[in-house]
């Protein structure tokens, strides 16, 4: 809408041709669950203000717009419910389709809504349209703010906000996608195309890396939404690697699925979601239940550590031996993981030599668990 400068009386026209009648949740969340995935975040309201849900405050929504007529995020949190995985909901506090989201922000002044409006209207709206949300969908895992950055200067009143979602759901996490140091009330941090820390997104140049837990997101191709044109598909060693790479960096991976307008997820998508899930399914103990782990990420790779265990992810490293910095105490045994083949070391206090056997090095992710005493 605000790329290719679509008036708003434009755009309304087009949920009228929105059908997605193959959208089947129960086979959406199993293919979650296939992927080894643990919690989903869904779009509830974009950036072009439309509700991909039953709003009450609104009939610009799913419900009263589409021929689709179905709440199809009520369906949704009904299945996560029912398959035992969390639900998220993205929601932007930008929308162009408002009229009192006023004065304008950097997006959207191409919308052709009137030059007036009341900001705390807005904003009483936008807090309906949570509560609504935190009280009509069941247990909610959490809250993904987004557009903040349209109008960094407003008063956006997040105070309130975020007391309204801890009241209403205390075990909610609200996170928010501002690209800056976490803000007071919220709970987790995210980093968007970036791991954290990261700055090669000319967005993500004033972000710094907070208290918080962390998460990072990223696309399976180049694009958010579904693009019948896009075919620049990360491979399963790309994701892999970013997903180890994430954990390396004390963060959850929120892997983007942009499904079609039919409501069904492409076969390039689902068939690279089971291949993670396959190979998470076999190295899960290295990345469910970890942190960063002892040793900085590196170009050869990372270490993600669950006790006194380290995990050394050796994702690019030609050599036959590799020498990792120092470890916080002496290595009782290596292996690698999922045999129990012994790795050999050597110790000093320059670090710590690997020596990797090369019948035995995997081409995405060789990885050795070192059992620290």
């Amino acid at each position: 809408m605000n790329n290719r400068r679509i008036p708003i009386a434009d755009y309304e026209k087009l949920p009228a041709q929105f059908n997605p009648i193959m959208f089947d949740p129960a086979e959406w969340v199993a293919l979650v669950k296939a992927a080894g995935m643990k919690y989903i975040t869904i779009t509830s309201k974009h950036h072009d203000g439309f509700a991909m849900f039953d709003s009450k405050i609104s009939d610009y929504d799913v419900v009263d717009r589409t021929p689709y007529k179905k709440d199809a995020l009520k369906a949704l949190a009904d299945e996560c419910h029912k398959q035992g995985i969390k639900l998220f909901f993205y929601y932007s506090q930008l929308d162009w389709h408002h009229p009192d989201y006023f004065p304008r922000g950097r997006t959207g002044r191409d919308a052709g809504r009137p030059e007036a409006g009341t900001w705390t209207k807005y904003l009483d709206y936008m807090n309906g349209q949570l509560r609504e949300l935190l009280t009509n969908y069941g247990e909610i895992g959490g809250i993904w703010f987004d557009g903040w950055w349209d109008r960094p200067e407003a008063d956006w009143q997040l105070d309130r906000t975020y007391a309204l979602i801890h009241q209403l759901q205390p075990q909610a996490l609200i996170g928010s996608n501002h690209h800056r140091r976490p803000f007071p009330g919220e709970d987790f941090q995210m980093f968007e195309k970036d791991l954290p820390g990261g700055r090669t997104a000319e967005f993500n140049k004033d972000s710094e890396i907070g208290d918080l837990p962390l998460e990072t997101c990223e696309t399976m191709n180049g694009s958010w939404g579904f693009n019948i044109t896009d075919r620049r598909y990360k491979s399963t060693r790309d994701l892999i690697h970013y997903l180890v790479r994430a954990a390396g960096s004390n963060a959850n991976f929120l892997l983007n699925v942009g499904p079609m307008p039919n409501g069904r997820i492409q076969p390039e998508f689902i068939s690279r979601l089971h291949d993670v899930g396959a190979w998470l399914t076999k190295n899960g103990e290295a990345i469910y239940g970890t942190r960063g782990g002892p040793i900085a990420p590196h170009a050869w790779g990372v270490t993600t550590k669950k006790g006194n265990r380290v995990y050394v992810h050796v994702l690019d490293w030609p050599d036959a031996a590799l020498l990792i910095p120092s470890l916080p105490g002496k290595v009782a045994a290596a292996r690698l993981l999922g045999s129990d083949r012994a790795v050999p070391f050597t110790q000093t206090d320059a670090g710590v030599v690997l020596t990797l056997p090369r019948d035995a090095t995997d081409p995405i992710d060789t990885i050795v668990a070192l059992d620290l005493r």
